[in-house]
């Protein structure tokens, strides 16, 4: 327990040093030197009353993380490790389950294609979502997001068709990733940043426990009958808000003792009417320009995963109206962005810093290889393989459980060297990229799975190194005022490359898996082929070992070896990544101030 005090930052570590951030060079680009002069005056009025605000949240932030007790504090961690528990769970159910709800409506190749859209509007709310945390409070963006997770999951539980199931995976994905963010956010501000690996780590640890129990309790919600997901999905609307309501009640209790203890100053009002706060909320958030980007991208991303349901493929006037027009509108979203938007949604002043951009970038990147390999990871591991719903949640989970375990490890080696850059650099990258290389080979038809494995393993210790190392890397670029920025702007990242993961794995699997299930199928099942490709149930009903069975994993093969190279490829760039990083070296760093002391 000794280690436990040192953890969290003590109420008179703020005051170690009162250097700025702009007074040193490791500060990051957050110098007025480096800092773009805005001309506009209207577009300089704005973002000044949003500092203005964002820096009075901050310092609300920071004077309430004060009468905090340590009790209080690891009281908080503890809840929050529940939170934790719970998300992974119903997450991991999901993972395993969106496979039969897509089948229950005769659209399995649509498993992938479901998160897409929720991807990209998870990534875009990150941004907005860290101003309400500066500006509101903890508290309020905790209750926000509990509240759209909750909102996803019924809807989910009651959807009737695989549009209503995505629009679903929109709320609860914008929830799920604001509840987990939120938290995270806490954690930083209640922890040195030497210390702060190691506790991001411990407050993952959860998917170790929930990896075995997600699978069985899919295994038996799946075994209710053909609509038993529904009952997991309903379960968890209920499970969610319990597990959250005691960190929220702890977060009103300490930010109401703050009060009263006199460390909050009290609010001026605004002076503005209802439909004023309404118009400023709105140009503060450039919700326009979310909605921008979030239109183009999905426009332009839809069509690579449903062009094989249009009778003319990509003659289709549909994808080619949605291709043109999604282009279209990114290129306003940039001209809008550029020239018109009076606050800019992305902080494009901290992208100029190499490590806050090259831990965008390699996080961005690791998240395409992940979902292209990912997708239809689980229908594999039952039908090539013969795993059982268990089996399969387990080998699939393999990731979350090897990078939590290992993340704690990278936790304690961050915490005694200081340094994380070459940590990546010369152990996490290498060994991701040969973990993919070799399911290259060993996701095949007739290959051990303990093989596939192993590849896991590799994968998961890399992705538990290089996931903590990021984090690391751009909260030590900046002050700690901007870590809830630079934090979304890591998950943005994450959140897009995983959309453009999910993307190039369903065009992938739609443009190869229907065509060689026609090409391998014996003439007795050529006529079952359309109900083959479209549910996994069906391709399960043929014995293992049959020649349809046969047929079916040889398809499988051949879609699962053009992903494997993909997303080999893509990890191949990040040695330049991560080469970017500036090499700084932690233990050095005040909480507060995030400069050396």
């Amino acid at each position: 327990m000794m280690f436990l005090p040192k953890i969290w930052s003590s109420k008179d570590e703020s005051s170690v040093d009162d250097v700025s951030p702009t007074s040193h060079s490791d500060a990051g680009p957050l110098d007025s030197s480096k800092t773009p002069a805005v001309t506009n005056a209207e577009r300089d009025s704005h973002e000044k009353s949003e500092d203005d605000e964002v820096q009075k949240g901050v310092e609300e932030v920071e004077a309430s993380v004060k009468v905090w007790s340590p009790f209080h504090i690891y009281l908080a961690w503890a809840f929050i490790w529940l939170v934790y528990f719970a998300d992974s769970m119903h997450s991991g159910m999901g993972v395993t389950l969106t496979a039969y709800v897509t089948s229950s409506f005769s659209k399995h190749g649509l498993t992938a294609t479901t998160g897409v859209f929720s991807q990209l509007i998870g990534a875009l709310i990150k941004l907005p979502l860290a101003k309400v945390l500066d500006i509101w409070g903890r508290p309020q963006g905790v209750a926000l997001t509990v509240f759209f997770m909750v909102v996803g999951l019924i809807m989910m539980a009651a959807c009737q068709n695989v549009e209503t199931y995505a629009a679903a995976q929109v709320f609860y994905w914008v929830g799920f990733n604001g509840v987990g963010y939120s938290l995270l956010v806490f954690t930083a501000d209640t922890s040195a940043l030497k210390n702060r690996a190691f506790v991001f780590a411990f407050i993952n640890t959860p998917f170790i426990i929930s990896t075995p129990t997600s699978g069985y309790a899919a295994e038996r919600f799946v075994a209710n009958g053909p609509q038993g997901w529904r009952w997991a999905f309903g379960a968890f609307s209920i499970v969610v808000p319990v597990v959250v309501a005691p960190i929220f009640f702890l977060f009103l209790y300490n930010h109401r003792k703050a009060k009263r203890m006199g460390a909050l100053p009290p609010r001026q009002p605004s002076g503005r009417t209802l439909l004023q706060s309404v118009k400023y909320y709105v140009i503060q958030f450039d919700l326009f320009g979310i909605l921008l980007a979030a239109t183009g991208m999905a426009l332009f991303l839809l069509p690579f995963n449903i062009y094989s349901y249009q009778k003319e493929g990509w003659h289709s006037p549909m994808i080619i109206c949605m291709l043109v027009f999604g282009i279209v509108i990114i290129a306003l979203f940039a001209l809008y962005e550029k020239y018109l938007a009076p606050v800019k949604f992305i902080p494009f002043e901290l992208l100029v810093d190499r490590t806050i951009i090259g831990a965008c970038l390699t996080v961005s990147l690791s998240f395409i290889s992940f979902y292209i390999w990912s997708a239809f990871f689980s229908s594999f591991l039952q039908v090539v393989t013969g795993a059982s719903i268990v089996q399969a949640t387990w080998v699939g989970r393999i990731y979350n459980i090897g990078s939590c375990f290992w993340g704690l490890i990278v936790g304690v080696l961050i915490r005694w060297t200081g340094r994380f850059k070459w940590l990546s650099l010369y152990f996490g990258v290498p060994l991701q990229i040969l973990g993919a290389g070799l399911m290259i080979y060993f996701r095949q038809p007739g290959r051990p799975l303990g093989y596939i494995v192993m590849a896991q393993i590799f994968i998961a210790v890399a992705g538990g190194t290089l996931v903590i190392c990021e984090q690391i890397a751009i909260m030590a670029a900046v002050a700690h005022k901007h870590v809830a920025v630079v934090l979304a702007l890591l998950a943005m990242f994450s959140s897009i490359g995983g959309a453009i993961g999910s993307t190039v794995s369903a065009a992938i699997w739609t443009g190869v898996f229907p065509k060689k299930v026609q090409e391998y199928l014996p003439a007795e099942a050529k006529q079952d082929a359309p109900l083959i490709i479209a549910s996994l149930p069906k391709q399960l009903s043929y014995p293992v070992g049959s020649a349809a069975r046969l047929a079916i994993d040889k398809a499988y093969g051949d879609a699962q070896r053009i992903m494997m190279i993909s997303a080999t490829s893509v990890l191949i760039v990040t040695i330049f990544t991560v080469a970017m990083w500036r090499d700084l070296k932690v233990k050095d760093f005040d909480r507060r101030t995030n400069v050396k002391n």
